[in-house]
């Protein structure tokens, strides 16, 4: 058999394995290995066009495995129908493999001679374009891959300084010395001392305290309603749903207690207000605070609302109304092409507005707290808009449209990487799970069991101070990968004029 004819599978299969390094797995260390072996396969390849066929190979592997989530929100909960739905992740997943792509082949177009450099210029090129991936048309930086090394791995130790791409950055630079070190002998240690130093450097990062406990940790109840996503808008079902956070509210005596995204389904201007009365009599008897997320509109017509967290207690009534908004699902881009995608996906409330991007973290329950909702904690330069005023993190969200697959726990992971980058806690409340209390550290200290109708009661330390990566957010990684690329540009010009 011809090996070229088996390479695409083989690479494609690596960026499957790849998946393993992300949440529920948390196996770290797989992506230096996979990663190593695609950069194995791209410093042989004949031809920059072939590298760029395997980054996208494993591209394709890569987001097949990993974003399969996405098929059952369409099919499953959003009624399109199989081949659509089929076809919409192929697509996906075909646009998302162009970066990998892109990366692989501006790293071969350059034809560097120095193993250093190359090594450099590989990571310098992969990060940038997880980083365009994450920005361009709204972004989608799920499977970023500095998220696989969140908690556990010691690489995280970096994570406070140059967050979820600059560990991308050096996960690619500890693949790229292992192939080399592999590749010219493992008794010319020198290949693998990057490897050795990035990793040590990262468990020694970790002893350093970026952050420091503000007052005494506050009581918290975290609520998970388990509202199945195919009754979550029927009318038959609303006073059950309302019946079910006033009895999880109700049975807290926390200072905090956080319901999930839209946990009423009903517009804050129709809630019944001897509900609200009746819930934030209960918190102020706490001294504290309820969080409902209840959709809001402004106009008359209905044709502006949001997807906004109230507070309802001891403190002033306030509100959080989500800016960054998931495309399709929350809004629909260029609608005069794409309107057409509403009829296609039964999905309420489909076009949102934005809310604005210099909200500021509410005061209640002692806490200074900065919400983000959902989808919205994917991005990291974002969340530090609020910090380092914010004392506490809370991320609200509805992963019931991602059912029994492995995104969840993704988000989970990706909760994890904020909390540790902030150096504040995060609490998460979902409808369905992941429910958990995150730590500054990314240490999950409780969760409850997913599809389970609760109440997650504990504690919450509030932090102060910031974090580096709170301060400078992607800057000074973006600014290191430009200088890294205008480094390689530079070498390659000049080889090329020697040649000549």
């Amino acid at each position: 058999m011809n090996l070229n004819h088996i390479k695409p599978i083989v690479i494609f299969l690596l960026g499957m394995l790849t998946v393993l390094g992300f949440a529920p797995f948390y196996l770290f260390p797989v992506p230096v290995f996979t990663l190593a072996v695609l950069l194995g396969f791209c410093y042989r390849s004949e031809t920059s066009r072939h590298a760029a066929g395997w980054g996208f190979c494993f591209g394709m592997g890569l987001f097949s495995a990993g974003v399969t989530w996405i098929y059952v929100s369409l099919h499953d909960f959003g009624a399109m129908p199989v081949h659509t739905a089929v076809l919409a992740l192929i697509v996906l997943c075909a646009y998302l493999s162009l970066f990998p792509a892109m990366s692989m082949w501006f790293l071969t177009r350059l034809r560097l001679r120095s193993p250093l450099l190359w090594a450099l210029v590989a990571a310098a090129a992969w990060m940038l374009c997880e980083w365009l991936r994450g920005t361009l048309f709204t972004g989608f930086p799920w499977l970023t891959m500095g998220y696989s090394q969140a908690p556990y791995s010691p690489l995280i130790g970096f994570a406070p300084l140059i967050g979820a791409y600059g560990l991308s950055l050096l996960l690619l630079l500890s693949a790229a010395s292992l192939f080399f070190w592999y590749e010219k002998g493992l008794r010319n240690w020198r290949y693998g001392l990057p490897l050795m130093l990035i990793w040590l450097g990262g468990f020694g990062l970790q002893m350093i305290e970026w952050v420091k406990p503000d007052g005494e940790p506050v009581s918290v109840s975290l609520l998970q309603g388990n509202i199945a996503q195919d009754l979550k808008w029927r009318d038959d079902h609303l006073e059950n749903t309302m019946q079910t956070y006033a009895q999880l509210i109700l049975s807290s005596d926390s200072r905090l207690i956080v319901t999930p995204e839209i946990s009423i389904p009903l517009f804050s201007d129709v809630m019944p207000k001897n509900y609200v009365s009746y819930l934030a009599d209960h918190a102020r008897k706490n001294n504290g605070d309820v969080l409902i997320g209840l959709a809001e509109r402004t106009t008359d017509d209905g044709d502006d609302y949001y997807n906004t967290m109230f507070s309802f207690g001891s403190a002033p009534e306030q509100r959080y109304r989500k800016h960054h908004l998931v495309p399709f699902g929350e809004f629909i881009p260029l609608k005069p092409i794409f309107g057409w995608v509403i009829d296609v996906l039964k999905i309420p409330l489909s076009d949102f507005s934005r809310g604005g991007l210099d909200q500021q973290p509410m005061n209640i329950a002692g806490q200074r707290v900065a919400i983000n909702i959902c989808y919205e904690d994917v991005f990291g330069e974002e969340i530090i808009l609020q910090l380092p005023q914010a004392t506490l993190l809370v991320n609200v969200s509805n992963d019931a449209w991602f059912g029994r697959s492995i995104g969840p726990q993704q988000h989970l992971q990706i909760s994890q990487m904020r909390a540790i980058e902030t150096g504040r806690y995060m609490l998460r409340a979902t409808n369905t799970g992941v429910t958990a209390i995150i730590d500054e550290r990314g240490r999950v200290l409780q969760t409850i069991e997913i599809f389970t109708t609760a109440a997650l009661h504990g504690w919450a330390q509030g932090f102060s101070g910031a974090t580096p990566y709170v301060r400078i957010g992607n800057s000074l990684v973006l600014a290191l990968a430009g200088l890294i690329l205008s480094l390689g540009l530079i070498s390659a010009f000049r080889d090329k004029g020697k040649t000549r």
